[in-house]
């Protein structure tokens, strides 16, 4: 018999998707190998989110010896759309169980929800070590978001999976220290000591940001925006996680400022407010589809301030991985969400921007009208970056899953 592989990631979207639940773990997955560990990947076959056309099924890259699995993919606006992909991709992991005895650990995330599962049998059956990456908290989001009801069967069905994976988990990584605050208090098969905090991160391409040409007359993706003009921009996913009417308001009411907002991405939010702009005739305001690679640069660079949200009661369930990337471009970040999130803090902490509750219009307003001012905002947007480059770079975040893996392996 062969001797086992250290580590195998168990995750629905992998390289080479661009979608972040795909790049942080083959980014983790990379600085493993580096660091001299043996690593396989277990994915779906990439669809939505994929520009290189198509993929092998089996392939050796960076290192990784990647495996990819067709499931059903269906369009994943609604929750009966992703409940469907969800199934058939644990169903097709679920093909491949007897695969996961040739590993000494395995490490799954949250999305989908069904999935850790699969490596709590492994564990019982197999003896591996089982870590658990919490990128959303399941069945509590779904209930907060009104996509479940907590006293329906999709609940109590949750409940009972949380049961048996927290039981056999060997180690939790947290996003932040709400987030493992909510699991100690509410899994109660979990200890502190079980719970690592390990952020989400971006990586830095500043230098690249920086070479960038904004050249209107050969792009036309931005030539509506007057760059006179404050430009308040919100990228990536905004679904039922994400709070839209705060900001909405907002809009509304600086439709006479020069303050242009600019959203780019996707989600049932995103497709809400396509309509309400196009119903209210909301000239400050253009909408794009998911920007990646240049375009995406091109959106960084053009943008003066950022937004990130979560829906109320969603903080600790859940933390906006894209909040990074706007660190990383060194411009000031308002955020609407609780002011106990480690977001919150750090931008109130580090003088990197502003925090808002959740329908606090008023001060939503106030922070743009702030930020038009060019000194704040370039000085805010200078300790953003400072607090990039101190937390949240790649090989910060990555190096503490090689820490957890090299101790966890050696106990």
């Amino acid at each position: 018999m062969s001797e086992k592989k250290d580590i195998l990631f168990l995750c629905q979207y992998f390289y080479p998707e661009y979608v972040s639940s795909a790049t942080l773990p083959f980014d983790t997955a990379q600085t493993l190998v580096e660091d001299g560990f043996s690593v396989d990947a277990l994915c779906g076959y990439p669809k939505e989110y994929n520009t290189k056309g198509k993929v092998p099924m089996k392939e050796i890259y960076k290192g990784i010896e990647i495996e990819r699995l067709r499931y059903l993919q269906l369009e994943r606006t609604n929750f009966f759309g992703r409940a469907i992909n969800y199934f058939s991709f644990t169903f097709s992991v679920l093909f491949k169980f007897t695969k996961l005895r040739n590993y000494k650990s395995i490490i799954v995330y949250s999305n989908p929800p069904l999935l850790p599962l699969i490596p709590a049998l492994a564990k019982i059956i197999f003896d591996i070590k089982f870590v658990f990456v919490s990128y959303d908290i399941y069945p509590e989001i779904a209930n907060k978001t009104n996509e479940t009801s907590e006293s329906g069967l999709i609940t109590k069905g949750m409940n009972l999976i949380n049961k048996f994976v927290f039981k056999y988990v060997d180690k939790v990584v947290a996003l932040s220290s709400e987030m493992k605050k909510y699991l100690v208090n509410n899994r109660k098969d979990l200890n502190q000591n079980q719970v690592e905090i390990i952020p989400n991160w971006y990586k830095d391409v500043k230098h690249k940001l920086d070479e960038l040409q904004i050249n209107t007359n050969e792009n036309k993706l931005f030539e509506e925006i007057d760059q006179d003009y404050l430009v308040v921009s919100y990228f990536g996913n905004l679904g039922t996680c994400q709070d839209l009417e705060t900001i909405l308001q907002g809009i509304r009411k600086l439709k006479e400022k020069n303050i242009y907002f600019v959203f780019a991405g996707h989600g049932n939010k995103m497709d809400r407010l396509k309509k309400i702009v196009s119903k209210e005739n909301l000239t400050n305001v253009s909408i794009y589809g998911f920007l990646h690679n240049k375009e995406y640069l091109k959106a960084l660079k053009i943008s003066d301030v950022f937004l990130v949200s979560l829906a109320q009661g969603v903080s600790g369930l859940s933390v906006p991985s894209k909040t990074y990337a706007y660190m990383m471009a060194g411009k000031p970040i308002i955020s609407i969400m609780s002011n106990e999130t480690d977001i919150a803090k750090d931008l109130r902490d580090n003088n990197a921007g502003y925090n808002v509750e959740v329908g606090n219009v008023k001060g939503f307003i106030k922070s743009i009208e702030n930020l038009n001012n060019v000194n704040l905002r370039e000085s805010m947007g200078e300790n953003c970056r400072e607090l990039f480059e101190k937390k949240y770079k790649k090989n910060i975040c990555t190096s503490q899953y090689s820490d957890l893996f090299k101790k966890m392996l050696n106990e």
